[in-house]
């Protein structure tokens, strides 16, 4: 029996980012409104052999709930041994079949099951009926001379799949170029289980849009969020009230430094990504130039510690 997916109170959620949604990360956007929040994406197989690198991406507070895990692999009995060890931190798996990544590809994972279906039922139905938690999938609309996003849909629903994540993009499409939200339409026309909508939404006035244009149940927020936890405040506000608001940049620097103790606090703290959501939290600033000059030689905390407070 299909388990059902969590009633959430916000219509806008996360998605999960490679290297950019850590539980940090997750924390911030769930402490500014986000309905749901997702890991990045990491290898069922990795998590089967307790590989201590990925199993320490996959740590989880209640700070951050719901949240959601999102897995990639093609391997059935790999996928299954995961789910189970992932279902006692986690409100929901989500099974990714949308990474665009050509090394996943190859590896036969993400994307290239969208030509397997067989294989993609046989995991749905498997995962599903093995854990206690609701199971997703994230999809593409497909490739660009095969769209079979609601084909693929349908089969996940059958299966024992909760809700579905649509990316309205092609596979080729990669994060390039407009995203057809008709596809996500068609989509929530076709399927009984909730809907997420993926692809373009950057404020309030986008997620307006999506949300009323093909009647999904919720829709996900991607790049936007980078170095921005602040956006789901921004849009949950214009879509309670139709009021823009903006963060100041005080506020938003404040909630870099904050980020910074939180990944500190999980051990999650690294320079490489300090300087990253630098660029990204400062984005736009006067000033923002020449701060992402001297970050490409900084080489500690401090530095980067310094070169922040001159900017503000």
């Amino acid at each position: 029996m299909t388990k059902q997916f969590p009633k959430l109170k916000s219509r806008i959620v996360l998605a999960p980012m490679h290297d950019i949604t850590n539980i940090a990360f997750r924390i911030m956007c769930k402490k500014y409104g986000a309905g749901m929040v997702t890991t990045e994406f990491l290898s069922a197989n990795a998590i089967s052999k307790k590989n201590k690198a990925i199993l320490k991406k996959t740590q989880a507070c209640k700070d951050e709930k719901p949240s959601s895990v999102q897995i990639f692999g093609q391997n059935t009995e790999m996928i299954v041994k995961a789910g189970k060890i992932l279902e006692k931190s986690f409100d929901v798996i989500d099974f990714n079949l949308g990474c665009p990544s050509q090394k996943i590809m190859n590896q036969g994972s993400g994307p290239a099951l969208l030509k397997r279906k067989n294989r993609i039922a046989e995991i749905v139905k498997a995962l599903s009926s093995s854990v206690k938690v609701p199971i997703t999938v994230k999809i593409r609309s497909g490739f660009e001379n095969n769209i079979n996003a609601v084909e693929i849909a349908k089969l996940c629903e059958k299966n024992g799949a909760s809700a579905i994540i649509v990316h309205a993009r092609t596979v080729e499409q990669g994060y390039s170029g407009k995203a057809d939200w008709k596809i996500i339409k068609n989509v929530k026309d076709a399927v009984k289980i909730p809907v997420i909508g993926n692809g373009d939404v950057i404020d309030g006035l986008s997620a307006k849009q999506m949300l009323e244009q093909t009647g999904c149940d919720y829709a996900m927020v991607g790049r936007a969020a980078i170095g921005n936890p602040f956006i789901f405040k921004e849009i949950n506000e214009y879509l309670r009230t139709g009021d823009i608001i903006k963060q100041n940049k005080e506020d938003r620097i404040k909630d870099y430094f904050e980020y910074i103790k939180l990944a500190k606090k999980f051990d999650v703290f690294s320079v490489k990504n300090a300087k990253f959501q630098a660029q990204y939290f400062t984005r736009g600033f006067i000033g923002s130039k020449n701060l992402r000059r001297k970050l490409q030689n900084v080489k500690t905390w401090e530095e980067i510690e310094k070169a922040i407070r001159e900017i503000v």
